[in-house]
């Protein structure tokens, strides 16, 4: 069969158009009563499904190899849980100029959320990065956001948070972290089957963050909170979340280099160091803002649309650098010289190259 591709007129990744689609739908019909607590249950089930699948692929010595990079996992760490919830709080000062106050705390926990795993691996591999640097830095940085995010946003939002307590710590940790491990501990005997049928679970992962946005704005409607958000608020944030992912991109690509990292290495730090989990974010938002998850998670709706269409042109750019263009050649030099057809380009875990 034939693979489905975006047509060539088409700027916007049909994935996008689906998101948006979703939120149409729940804004024409909302699930309510009955309905909202199957779809509630449906997501959360989902969920944890979509980090067992996460489990099950990452292989357990990778991870390992992995933890020897500590200076890279390190770093996208520092981005994604340091530097991106202090340019959180300096967006404070836009508030009431730019954004309400509502919207601030959906940037701001936005900024709190972990890194996403299968896009920044995707765009890693298409600018020809550290592959496998960017399975174990986004795996890290989610398993790492499980019990961090509750945290700084019981930190930063305080009673904004509302449904923060022990207990929603404890939910997410249910819901997010026992799922991953279980699918580790199961890799042995599914790892295979995963491997062979990625692309359809791939559209498990998809159909599962649509059926959470679904259930997250289904409730927003429910409980009438789209009035405080006017056309001029969304579009000055916008203008705020495309300043703050120009600053993360711009920050990842020159401290990476600023800190010696090879190309790689840089590359895979800008693309694990400047995006945000929906998959992990949604569910999170759930238990933390209750009725008002919807609001919340808004302002990471429209950053994860945004970073997804920027990174694909920085990635696609990366890919045709003179500099990759010459490691590549070297690489196939190497491969030629020794008479192998192993990876000789990217070392696992290192992400320098075989010499």
């Amino acid at each position: 069969m034939k693979h489905l591709r975006r047509p060539s007129w088409l700027p916007i990744d049909p994935y996008i158009l689906l998101l948006l689609g979703t939120v149409g739908l729940a804004a024409l019909m909302p699930a309510r009563g009955t309905g909202a607590d199957v779809a509630s249950g449906a997501s959360t089930a989902a969920i944890a499904f979509l980090f067992f699948l996460y489990g099950a692929r990452l292989s357990t010595r990778e991870a390992l190899d992995g933890l020897k990079h500590w200076r890279l996992h390190g770093t996208v760490l520092a981005c994604t849980f340091v530097i991106f919830p202090l340019l959180g709080l300096a967006a404070r000062g836009l508030v009431p100029v730019l954004l309400t106050h509502p919207l601030y705390q959906g940037l701001l926990f936005l900024t709190l959320v972990p890194s996403t795993i299968q896009s920044s691996i995707a765009f890693t591999s298409i600018a020809r990065g550290n592959v496998p640097a960017a399975i174990c830095a986004g795996s890290f940085s989610s398993l790492v956001g499980i019990v961090v995010t509750p945290l700084l946003a019981a930190a930063l939002l305080g009673s904004s948070a509302g449904g923060f307590s022990a207990d929603s710590l404890v939910q997410i940790v249910l819901q997010l972290l026992v799922p991953f491990v279980a699918g580790q501990l199961l890799r042995r005997w599914i790892g295979g089957f995963v491997a062979r049928h990625k692309k359809v679970l791939g559209l498990v992962d998809r159909g599962s963050i649509l059926l959470v946005v679904y259930t997250a704005f289904s409730e927003g409607m429910v409980q009438g909170i789209w009035h405080q958000v006017s056309p001029v608020r969304l579009g000055g944030l916008l203008v705020v979340e495309a300043v703050l992912l120009a600053v993360m991109l711009i920050l990842t690509w020159y401290g990476g280099r600023a800190l010696r990292f090879d190309r790689e290495d840089r590359i895979a730090i800008q693309f694990a160091g400047s995006k945000k989990s929906l998959a992990s974010g949604l569910p999170m938002a759930s238990v933390l803002f209750g009725a008002h998850a919807s609001l919340a998670v808004l302002p990471l709706m429209l950053f994860h649309q945004m970073q997804l269409m920027v990174c694909a042109v920085i990635a696609k750019r990366r890919s045709h650098d003179p500099e990759a263009a010459e490691a590549e050649d070297e690489g196939e030099g190497e491969v030629t010289a020794s008479g192998s057809a192993g990876p000789s380009r990217t070392a696992v875990g290192t992400g320098t190259r075989s010499r």
